[in-house]
């Protein structure tokens, strides 16, 4: 397509427009997200920004369905529109999942903020919150800095897992509360697959964090929808505002879904590592140990029986540390409790949960931490018991499950031949000591060269090979980050992918990285916490697995504790086998995993007898019976999942208008990177590639480039087989440049020639102008109202005088064109062109205030009802007054005695005092809430003023041949 310097300024203003809503918003998240994308998604970001007015919503899919995808389109688009107050609340454990997940698919810069990134930045001089990044940080970290985030007004907030802020409401929730009050006057994005759990309460917690005025106070809500009834369709229609959930079900047209398989290897420990099993656990029993701290003892129990059941080497060289550390008790060198375990934690990288669960334990606690008078007989015994076992567990030598995992993977790839998919392997363990000595044992059995080690360090001189040959291969590709962390994560997956067989991760590996392309997933070291195992199985059972997944759990036969977890794993919660894996709804009964984890420690620790075993496993399986069926599911399906019947059909329409739209976006950034670029790089049209031979900007690397594009063919397999380009995005610094210049190009009055004829498509509506010429003027208006809105806006008209509309003006611009010259503008075609433009304003700028209107009075609606809302609120308390009168009036015609009696009329005579008050208190109460409410709606009003402003891009002579 040849271009003129207007195609390219009017592509160039097209491409970087602020839209006021619609696809047209999302253009350039859309365009610039280096992932495919689907219908829901897309559909979720829309409902996310549809309102200006709107202070947040829920999105609320099914796990799997790529609500970080959804919200990571939305934090893109904040971006494109320069408002980059950004932040992210996750837990801790999610933290560098979001960090990665935006800055490989979204191409934003992201800081990881946590107390030891705050001080080193403090430390430097440096304000940490000032920085040009999307913040991410965890639940309790924001608590923590809750005075810092409440001085900045953020554009927008994303909470993720928001149902663990479900009652932040409640004074007791000192987390919620902080959280709540340091962000409550920002736009927040709220993700959860589970917003409502056990109680309809749970929905106002949420809404709380979004919005003080989507209900009135917690006395309302329950007066009005906690009975059920006919008030679940009012909830349901005011829940529409605000939440959006899609099922898996309803998008299984775009997204394809592999099954699960389950296998379990059994293994019979030896007598010598059941003895030291035995030992062990007779040592963790010991009241009023030295060896556990006392404020973390569960915590480091619990850290032990993992270890003890994941190697001999792992239990041996913690059983070393406890030691040392007494000794240093001992030599009166004493640690910080809690930072020993933090130091034992990550040493291991065992859940990450469990640093958060010391993180959040109250100051008080330190109480416990007090010196106490140490038995140096006792500690001395102590010490003798830890070198005993040690030096035991030392002597082990291969462990029985060591030689069950070379079985296993026979059978693993056994599998894999089967059904055609990739000889690859991922195995979890719990301990960094058993990953090395895994890797050892895997590669003098068979396995020489093919075992890559994925852990929290990353920092080995394997490691560091694979990372600086990825970085040479990468050197000018622009693939590089330019962070370490992230960059060696990458070569990691990528060298496993190309050449490795086995991937032996430690919980590092269990979330943030994609293994579409392995199948086979082997839990070494089983987690008793569900949430851990499912997002370990979904490294690989995940969009784009083409293959079924192969799960292979351990099974101790001697254990039968062990028996019992993994029965209780695999029934209740249905992690191993199906089509979806764990439901979202089973998961999200576990308030915490690590309090799960805590009741299955508890019954390790004090069930010694198969009877015993059964009967705690008995009583655990009944609460969780009990919790599963209280999970209101008919009320849910009722509020969440009625939304739109013909959601099949929206969703394929709203695909279609993606590409579309897409295509078009891509087509234009093309044609104008070519036109802007000509003399500087040599074009590939097939492949949407092209070789920048020199720099126009010091910032900007020479070296190949290539176009994001989601449906060209070539493209995709250019970005799947090779790695030697810089992807090309608006938000490049090369397409920044682009577009930057082509605002700026000079665009006289010129006379233009259109050719309609050579297009590759029909245009029915240029056609018809073959052969004729007339005059256009494009305006930019810019409206300021709730948000910023930019137009481009047409104006012209044919030879004989006849306007044309909009479309067709724009339509002109499909097509290639040339300039034939200077165009001298006529006073009377100049005075025409001037007072259409000025009509067009006009009516955009008015369309624009019937929109905002719309916004305007959905708002004040929802105000309304919130004063209904707390009128009821106070109505409800008067009457609950009422009703407690009457109730003691009865007690006292039941009343045997005169003192009986009196007490009672003292009572009601206290009670009718207060209903007076209520009485004389509810109209200064409605007077107050409706005072409130207008100022509110006031306020909104003198936002919804608009002040616009224009300007002239070009005006040209045009003809169509």
């Amino acid at each position: 397509m040849t271009l003129t310097a207007h195609h390219a300024k009017y592509f160039a203003h097209d491409l970087t427009r602020r839209a006021a809503s619609g696809m047209d918003r999302l253009s350039m998240s859309l365009f610039d997200a280096a992932v495919d994308l689907n219908p829901h998604q897309i559909e979720a970001a829309l409902f996310a920004l549809h309102s200006p007015l709107s202070k947040g919503v829920i999105l609320a899919d099914e796990v799997g369905l790529g609500k970080t995808i959804e919200a990571g389109i939305v934090l893109c688009q904040f971006w494109a529109e320069r408002k980059r107050r950004l932040l992210v609340i996750c837990p801790a454990s999610l933290r560098k999942q979001w960090a990665l997940e935006l800055e490989e698919k979204f191409n934003l810069s992201t800081l990881v903020l946590d107390a030891k990134a705050y001080r080193i930045a403090k430390r430097s001089g440096c304000a940490p919150l000032t920085e040009k990044a999307v913040f991410i940080m965890s639940l309790n970290y924001a608590n923590i800095l809750r005075e810092e985030l409440k001085a900045i007004s953020w554009d927008l907030i994303v909470i993720d897992e928001a149902h663990k802020l479900r009652n932040a409401y409640r004074p007791s929730n000192k987390v919620g509360q902080g959280i709540r009050w340091a962000t409550g006057d920002c736009r927040k994005l709220l993700l959860t697959a589970t917003p409502l759990q056990n109680s309809l309460v749970e929905l106002y917690g949420l809404s709380t964090l979004i919005d003080e005025h989507l209900f009135g106070d917690l006395n309302s809500f329950r007066s009005q929808y906690a009975g059920g009834g006919s008030s679940i369709t009012d909830l349901r229609q005011r829940l529409s505002d605000f939440c959006k959930r899609t099922l898996r079900n309803q998008v299984t047209e775009y997204i394809r879904y592999t099954e699960r398989r389950p296998i379990t290897r059994p293994f019979t420990p030896s007598d010598d590592e059941h003895a030291l099993y035995e030992a062990v656990s007779g040592f963790l029993r010991r009241e009023g140990s030295y060896a556990l701290p006392s404020r973390q003892r569960h915590l480091i129990a619990l850290i032990l029986r993992k270890l003890l059941a994941s190697s001999s080497q792992a239990i041996a060289a913690t059983l070393d540390t406890l030691r040392l550390r007494l000794e240093s008790l001992r030599d009166e060198k004493v640690q910080d409790d809690a930072e020993f375990t933090e130091d034992l934690i990550e040493a291991e990288e065992i859940e990450g949960d469990l640093l958060d669960e010391i993180l959040a334990e109250p100051d008080e606690a330190e109480a416990e931490n007090a010196p106490r008078t140490i038995d140096r007989q006792k500690l001395s015994e102590e010490i003798d018991i830890l070198q005993r076992l040690a030096t035991w567990a030392h002597s082990i030598g291969t462990d029985t499950k060591t030689k069950a995992l070379l079985t296993a993977l026979d059978i693993g790839f056994e599998q894999m031949a089967a059904t055609g998919a990739a000889r690859k392997a991922l195995i979890f363990t719990e301990s960094r000591r058993t990953q090395e000595y895994l890797k050892t044992y895997l590669e003098s059995h068979g396995y020489l060269g093919q075992v890559v080690l994925f852990n929290g360090t990353n920092s080995g001189p394997e490691t560091t090979l694979i990372y600086e040959r990825w970085v040479e291969k990468n050197l000018d590709t622009g693939r590089s980050s330019g962070s370490r962390a992230v960059d060696v994560r990458t070569s990691l997956i990528e060298h496993f992918r190309d050449e490795g067989s086995i991937l032996l991760a430690t919980e590092a590996a269990a979330e943030g990285i994609n293994l579409q392309f392995c199948s086979l997933v082997i839990n070494y070291d089983l987690p008793w916490n569900p949430q851990r195992i499912e997002q370990r199985i979904g490294r690989c059972h995940r969009y784009g697995q083409r293959h079924d997944v192969v799960v292979i759990n351990f099974l101790n036969e001697r254990n039968e504790v062990d028996r019992r977890v993994l029965e209780l794993l695999g029934e209740k919660f249905s992690l191993f086998s199906g089509v979806f894996g764990a439901s979202d709804e089973v998961l999200g009964t576990i308030e915490s995993g690590v309090d799960f984890e805590k009741r299955i420690l508890a019954i390790y620790q004090e069930c010694r007898t198969p009877v015993e075993i059964d009967a705690a496993f008995y009583t655990l399986q009944a609460e969780m019976d009990k919790q599963i069926r209280t999970r209101m599911d008919d009320t849910r399906r009722t509020l969440f999942e009625h939304f739109d019947e013909d959601v099949h059909q929206r969703l394929r329409l709203q695909l279609n208008d993606t590409k579309a739209h897409l295509d078009r976006f891509s087509q234009r950034f093309w044609s104008l990177t070519r036109f802007m670029l000509d003399g500087l790089a040599r074009f590939d049209d097939d492949a949407l590639a092209f070789d920048l031979s020199r720099a126009p900007r010091q910032e900007i690397a020479t070296g190949r480039y290539h176009l994001i594009s989601k449906s060209h063919p070539k493209m995709a397999q250019a970005v799947s087989e090779e790695h030697s380009q810089f992807l090309y995005r608006l938000s490049h610094p090369l397409g920044e440049y682009v577009v930057e210049c082509a605002k700026a190009l000079p665009t006289a009055p010129a006379r233009i020639v259109f050719d309609v004829s050579h297009h590759p498509a029909h245009i029915h509506s240029v056609e018809t102008l073959r052969g004729h010429s007339g005059y256009l003027i494009l305006m930019r208006l810019v409206v300021e109202s709730y948000e910023r809105e930019e137009y481009l806006l047409f104006s012209g008209f044919d030879g004989i005088g006849a306007s044309l509309d909009q479309e067709t003006m724009e339509k002109l611009f499909y097509c290639s064109g040339r300039v034939a010259g200077d165009a001298t503008i006529q006073p009377a075609v100049e005075k025409r062109l001037v007072a259409e433009a000025e009509r067009h304003n006009k009516a955009t700028v008015s369309r624009s205030l019937e929109q905002n209107s719309v916004h305007f009075n959905l708002a004040r609606e929802k105000l309304e009802k919130w004063a209904d809302d707390m009128v009821l609120s106070a109505e409800k308390a008067l009457a609950d007054t009422k009703e407690q009168i009457k109730a003691l009036r009865r007690q006292t015609r039941l009343a045997v005695t005169l003192e009986e009696q009196h007490e009672i009329q003292q009572k009601i005579q206290k009670m009718e005092k207060q209903q007076r008050r209520q009485r004389q208190d509810i109209f200064k109460a409605e007077d107050e809430i409706i005072e409130k409410r207008d100022a509110l709606i006031d306020s909104l009003e003198k936002r919804l003023s608009q002040s616009f402003r224009s300007e002239r891009l070009f005006t040209i002579h045009w003809t169509v041949v």
